[in-house]
This record gives structure tokens, sequence and C-alpha cells, in this order.
């Protein structure tokens, strides 16, 4: 099971949020952009001087670093850490590269789009790699990009006909 995004044991938030940025080769100022909050609220909160996190800004970092605002509550409230999450699902039809995928899609018994009801993806199809984060719109093992998964899928489901013309004499 892939538990690079988990929490370690006795880890704080602030060093949480670090470890995991720093793993995401993420600067402050590009995790509190996608986050939705002040750079500085997030240096304060990496430094430790902030250990109760608004619902906003849990949210919010859960979405910038792609991982279940659960770990952030459960980091935040002393309590059981979740079992972790294989990876990231998202809908290949729905989701626009470079936006933030639907925080439905990543609950544990997702398993459709709920806006258009096509199966969740949560690996490459090209390397059956886990889908991490959507910080690249790309996987970053093989290159494949994550918008031609749809195409993929319906070539595989679809046998190609070959075209024969008739040749008239």
């Amino acid at each position: 099971m892939d538990t690079f995004n988990t929490p370690l044991p006795q880890e704080t938030v602030g060093n949480y949020i670090k470890r995991l940025r720093l793993e995401l080769k993420m600067s402050q100022n590009q995790l509190a952009s996608s986050a939705g909050i002040h750079l500085h609220s997030l240096g304060k909160i990496e430094r430790g001087m902030t250990t109760r996190l608004s619902h906003k800004t849990r949210r919010g970092l859960a979405r910038g670093l792609s991982i279940p605002s659960e770990y952030l509550e459960a980091i935040c409230n002393g309590s059981e850490i979740p079992q972790p999450f294989n990876s990231i699902k998202f809908c290949p039809k729905c989701w626009t590269p470079g936006t933030p995928t639907e925080p439905i899609w990543n609950d544990i018994r997702s398993f459709y789009c709920f806006i258009c009801g096509h199966e969740l993806i949560s690996h490459c199809l090209k390397c059956g790699k886990s889908v991490r984060t959507f910080q690249h719109s790309y996987c970053p093992y093989c290159g494949f990009y994550y918008k031609d998964t749809i195409t993929e899928i319906y070539s595989k489901k679809t046998p190609h006909k070959k075209k024969f013309k008739n040749k008239k004499k």
C-alpha cells in the first residue's frame, strides 16, 4: 500500500505539511496559492506557531497537497489516523488538468463520477503507477497525459477496424 502521504506517528501538523510540500517539490508560495491561504499563515503552520486549523484551511491544504482532509483533522485533534488511500482518483471526462479534483471522488466509497457516471481512475493507464498528485497534468513516471486516459479507455474497449478499399477495375 502506498503510504507516501500518510502522517508519521507523533508528527506535528506543521512537520507533516512541510514534509509533503518538500516531497512534492513545491514552494511555500505555490502551496499557499493552491490552498487559498496566506503565505504567512502557511509559514506559521509549518513553524508550529499555529496548530489549530479552520475547516477552510484544512480543506485548502488537503486539496493543495492532494491528501484527504481527514489526515489533517486527525493530527490537529490528536485522534487516530484513518487508513491511507492507495491514490487519488479522477474522472477522465470531467476533470480539467491543472485544477483540483472533486473532493467526493477521493472518498473511499466513490467508484464512479457523480456528475457523468464514468468510472473513476486512480492509476496511470500506461504504466500502472498510482496517481499521487495533480501538480502536473501528466504521469511523473512515464509522461502519459492524464486527459488522454479517456481516449485510451475507449481504444481498448472498441478494437480498431481496418478499412479496405474496394478497387474497381
